[in-house]
């Protein structure tokens, strides 16, 4: 196979890594995330001024995601020793200090997160996060 049908190959599939051991070629699609919604997490500490201090380190959390590769629960686990992985694809992150908890649901075939809650570690032991 030639390095030009090789590359055609892996832009025309929904493959984001390829090996081609003819050539010795690794290539590696490097996508962004989808975080659905950042809103979600402006909203938190916007309407309550005693949250504002969640602000910093949600950001922090949500610029890594962007470039995070989490093909798999262990890779966010390599990237957040502290994170909790639950059943279905939903991971739980401590957040400033384990002062606020932050449940997602992942996606992992559509590289898509979807923010199911935020909240204090108060609020967090009031719901149930394998169902939120």
């Amino acid at each position: 196979m030639a390095k030009e049908q090789f590359l055609a190959y892996f832009k025309r599939g929904n493959n984001r890594n390829c090996y081609s051991p003819e050539l010795g070629l690794y290539y590696r699609e490097l996508v962004q995330l989808r975080i659905i919604a950042v809103s979600t997490l402006k909203s938190f500490w916007e309407k309550t001024p005693k949250y504002e201090d969640s602000r910093a380190p949600l950001l922090a959390w949500y610029r890594h995601a962007l470039t995070a590769d989490w093909d798999t629960p262990s890779a966010i686990k390599n990237d957040f020793a502290n994170a909790s992985i639950l059943q279905d694809g939903r991971a739980v992150f401590n957040i400033g200090g384990n002062k606020y908890r932050l449940v997602v649901w992942k996606n992992y075939s559509y590289r898509v997160v979807y923010i199911r809650f935020i909240g204090t570690h108060e609020q967090y032991g009031r719901i149930d996060p394998k169902t939120i």
